[in-house]
C-alpha cells in the first residue's frame, strides 16, 4: 500500500498546469470553485477542504464531510461541445475510483453505480456532482465536486455507507487529492486523443455486470430492465420488453452493485 505523501511532496507530483489549494474549512468547495470559474480562473485548479460544512450532492441532498474525509472540487475547461458534458461525470467517477483503489488491498473492489456513486462492499464510499456552464453550444467550464469517505462513514438515512478505514489505513486527504488529480489529467488526455471508447470501457469494467436487473426511478416513475451498458453520451441503457431504452437521468433504487 502506498504511504501518504506530505502536502509539499504532493504539490511537486501534480501534473503540469494543476494547482492544489487547501482550505481548513469551507461551506462548499464547489461553490467557491464555481465563483472562481465564472471570474475566469484557468483550468487546473483543485480546491480541497479539510472540513466542509455545507456540501451537496444530487437533487439537493446534503453531503457530510467531517475532517479526515475527502472534499474536493476540480476545474476543467475542455474544448468540447456542451452535449459532451456528461462524459466528464464518467471521467470523474473512473478517476476517483482509480485514485481510491491505490489505497485499498483489492484494487478492483470499488464499483461504480450510475450515475455518480462509488460503492465498496455494496455500501456507498463516495459520490460526485458534475456542474458547469456552456456558451454558444460549447463547454465554458466544468466543476467536478467529489467527496469520499476516507476515515469516517457518516450515516445516511436511505443507504449503507462505508469508508476506506474499514478496509485499510485511512490515507491523508492530500495524498488522495494528488492521486485523483493525476488520474483526471491522464483521462482528460486520453479522452482528447482517443475518444470516448476507453473511458466507457473503464467505467463499465467497474459498473454492473451486463444483464443485471436494475430498477431506475425517474420523474415518470420506476422502470426495471436488464443492464445493457452505457451509450457514448454516458446514458444508461436498459432492456425492457425486448427493446433497449436510453435514460439520461434517474436514480437506481435496486441492483447496480
Amino acid at each position: 500500500m502506498p504511504s501518504p505523501r506530505s502536502p509539499a511532496e504532493g504539490a511537486a507530483a501534480l501534473p503540469p498546469g494543476w494547482r492544489l489549494r487547501i482550505e481548513a474549512e469551507l461551506p462548499s468547495t464547489s461553490d467557491l470553485l464555481q465563483r472562481l470559474a465564472a471570474a475566469g480562473e484557468p483550468e487546473g485548479l483543485a480546491i480541497l477542504a479539510r472540513r466542509q460544512t455545507a456540501g451537496r450532492g444530487r437533487d439537493g441532498r446534503s453531503w457530510q464531510s467531517p475532517e479526515g474525509n475527502l472534499s474536493i472540487s476540480l476545474l476543467l475547461r475542455p474544448d468540447a461541445p456542451a452535449a459532451h458534458a456528461p462524459r466528464f461525470a464518467l471521467l470523474g467517477g473512473v478517476a476517483l475510483a482509480e485514485a481510491l483503489s491505490a489505497f485499498l488491498p483489492d484494487r478492483d473492489a470499488i464499483r461504480l453505480k450510475w450515475p455518480n456513486d462509488l460503492l465498496l462492499g455494496g455500501a456507498k464510499l463516495a459520490g460526485m456532482l458534475c456542474e458547469g456552464s456552456a456558451h454558444d453550444g460549447r463547454i465554458e467550464w466544468i466543476a467536478l465536486g467529489l467527496g469520499a469517505n476516507l476515515a469516517v462513514a457518516p450515516a445516511v438515512p436511505d443507504r449503507p455507507t462505508t469508508c476506506v478505514a474499514a478496509y485499510a489505513a485511512a490515507p491523508e486527504p492530500e495524498a488522495v487529492a494528488v492521486a485523483l488529480i493525476r488520474a483526471v489529467a491522464a483521462w482528460q488526455h486520453r479522452l482528447a486523443t482517443e475518444g470516448i471508447a476507453p473511458l466507457l470501457d473503464a467505467w463499465q469494467h467497474r459498473g454492473p455486470r451486463p444483464g443485471t436487473m436494475l430498477t431506475l426511478r425517474t420523474g415518470a416513475g420506476e422502470t426495471s430492465g436488464l443492464y445493457r451498458g452505457l451509450d457514448a453520451d454516458g446514458a444508461l441503457l436498459l432492456e425492457t420488453d425486448g427493446r433497449t431504452r436510453r435514460f439520461a437521468t434517474g436514480e437506481l433504487s435496486a441492483g447496480g452493485d
